[in-house]
């Protein structure tokens, strides 16, 4: 300690040294991203107390009453994830400007706002697990968290094992570097060739590029799974929430301590942590 009090934020009057981030309130309210938020403050549209931030390193407290847009911050629910089985031509976004319909779109409307944990475009199908907190969905994200992303994809080309092999020490293509991919051939069906892939950054368009770094052109690309949470047998458009247990089974009690994969499908009916266990080594085999 050095005795000097902390100085008070220009804003608001208050000590900024105490509370949250305002991003981050924000973020696990369900409002929005932490990264939107940020963007919300620095349009203006956020205050605390009545008075206007210009500036997202504020902090704030419970006792704090925070606006957006003219309205109440909504009062932070339980963490909750859903699973959902995304199909073709729906757009991974809140609002699209082409007018594209979004996943959005397609959840029942009794659900929450929810947020994405990342992104499949348009064209790719399989698990995309959503979330009413953007704090959670924040970590999910990060490649610190290490978790696998397993995808099939259908691919139209030639290509070997070894082809493939080689994926294992990482690829540059057009400039982007991409981190180290096991993939194996799993099938030659006419001028088309299966693949399962498994990696662990997933940038945008990430198995569509390095495939096409091998002369293939992918025309069908399903995610399987998202670290821990599996997409199984849910149909396509359907989603499905992760029960509570689950969630903190693999988890925590809170984001920063989801740090490695684990064998939850997410459903329900899973609730033998063995039994899923076991399920997951067969599909792996």
């Amino acid at each position: 300690m050095n005795g000097k009090a902390p100085t008070e934020d220009p804003d608001t009057g208050e000590r900024p040294d105490t509370g949250e981030r305002i991003a981050k309130v924000m973020a696990r309210a369900g409002l929005c991203s932490r990264r939107d938020a940020e963007r919300m403050i620095e349009a203006g549209r956020v205050k605390v107390n009545g008075k206007k931030l210009t500036t997202p390193a504020h902090k704030v407290s419970g006792r704090d009453r925070i606006e957006v847009d003219g309205q109440a911050l909504p009062d932070r629910q339980q963490t909750r994830l859903w699973r959902f089985h995304k199909p073709v031509g729906l757009v991974t976004t809140a609002r699209d400007p082409e007018g594209r319909p979004t996943v959005f779109d397609a959840l029942p409307k009794h659900l929450p706002r929810l947020i994405s944990v990342g992104r499949l475009d348009i064209n790719t199908e399989g698990l995309l697990l959503l979330t009413n907190d953007g704090e959670l969905a924040r970590k999910l994200e990060l490649p610190a968290t290490g978790w696998t992303r397993r995808y099939r994809a259908r691919a139209h080309g030639t290509v070997t094992q070894e082809d493939l092999d080689r994926l294992k020490d990482g690829v540059r293509v057009e400039g982007v570097r991409y981190g180290a991919i096991e993939a194996t051939l799993e099938s030659r069906r006419g001028s088309n060739v299966w693949i399962s892939l498994a990696l662990k950054e997933g940038k945008n368009r990430e198995v569509k590029q390095v495939l096409g770094s091998l002369g293939l052109e992918v025309n069908r690309l399903i995610r399987l799974s998202y670290g821990p949470f599996q997409l199984g047998d849910l149909p396509s458009g359907v989603v499905d929430q992760v029960a509570n247990r689950v969630l903190r089974d693999q988890i925590g009690d809170a984001p920063d301590e989801a740090k490695k994969d684990g064998p939850a499908t997410g459903r329900a009916k899973n609730k033998n942590k063995k039994k899923a266990k076991h399920a997951d080594r067969r599909r792996n085999a």
